[in-house]
């Protein structure tokens, strides 16, 4: 039986690990290779890697530091940040990355998903969605790390991207993201229910009962968060954690995980109960 998979997201800028609230205010947290060094060591589902600036830098995302961090871990590890070519995306590979995956492209060259799976498989092909609400209460998807509004619908978005050949949905709530809040779950709920294919909702944890509330009332299939996991107490002050298998299995009850969990092919730690 699958477990939910709990993964924490790390953003890159340069050699350091920063943490943005509502993608902006960001605040250093450190350096990527010892933060995968501990994760690695409480043995984590999975770990997503995230270049916040390199779409807008106009390059990919930092070869080395992946290739770094894949050598000091052996969980699942997903790369994301500046890909628009799909020899981008076979040189993540090469370098030890799991999975690719893409936002600003995907929104601006959908054909780009295709091209990918086509070549590496769907598995390997998790297209991100950052959504914040308008002022009329709907949900708009923007691009270039939130700066870029799109006025298009997540919901229709997550549907052309599963088209194309997406494997996974990455969905980010930017109003939520860093606010340790909750999750909106109205969104997440939306998105999911239009897909067939996994969503990974991001953007709002600060407790594993919020990692719940994704799975159980906006349908998520997996859970990832960035504060949650790198900050303690009210000062936010810097501190790598990760919940215990036992709190994990008091929030989440093996007989409600959705079964379309069991489509993921990346999946070396899912076995881990």
């Amino acid at each position: 039986m699958h477990k939910v998979r709990v993964i924490p997201v790390l953003l890159l800028r340069g050699w350091g690990l920063e943490k943005s609230i509502r993608f902006s205010e960001p605040k250093y947290v450190g350096c990527p290779i010892n933060a995968a060094r501990v994760f690695n060591g409480k043995n984590v589902d999975e770990l997503i890697l995230l270049d916040i600036v390199a779409t807008n830098e106009r390059r990919g995302p930092q070869i080395e530091v992946v290739r770094e961090i894949a050598s000091e871990s052996f969980m699942p590890f997903t790369v994301g940040g500046g890909i628009r070519s799909v020899d981008m995306m076979w040189e993540l590979l090469q370098a030890g990355a799991d999975r690719v995956v893409i936002n600003t492209a995907a929104i601006e060259r959908p054909e780009l998903i295709r091209q990918g799976a086509d070549r590496f498989g769907s598995q390997c092909m998790v297209a991100s969605i950052d959504a914040r609400r308008t002022a009329d209460g709907a949900f708009e998807v923007c691009t270039h790390a939130g700066m870029h509004p799109t006025g298009l619908d997540p919901v229709a978005v997550a549907r052309h991207m599963q088209e194309m050949g997406a494997g996974e949905i990455f969905l980010t709530s930017i109003d939520r993201d860093g606010t340790m809040d909750g999750y909106d779950t109205g969104l997440i709920r939306a998105v999911a229910d239009a897909v067939s294919i996994p969503v990974i909702a991001c953007g709002g944890a600060g407790s594993v009962a919020h990692l719940a509330d994704a799975v159980y009332e906006g349908h998520a299939s997996a859970v990832a968060a960035g504060a949650f996991f790198l900050f303690y107490g009210r000062r936010r002050t810097v501190l790598i954690t990760y919940p215990k298998d036992e709190e994990l299995l008091r929030h989440f009850r093996p007989g409600h995980i959705r079964p379309k969990d069991s489509e993921i092919a990346v999946d070396r730690n899912l076995a881990r109960l």
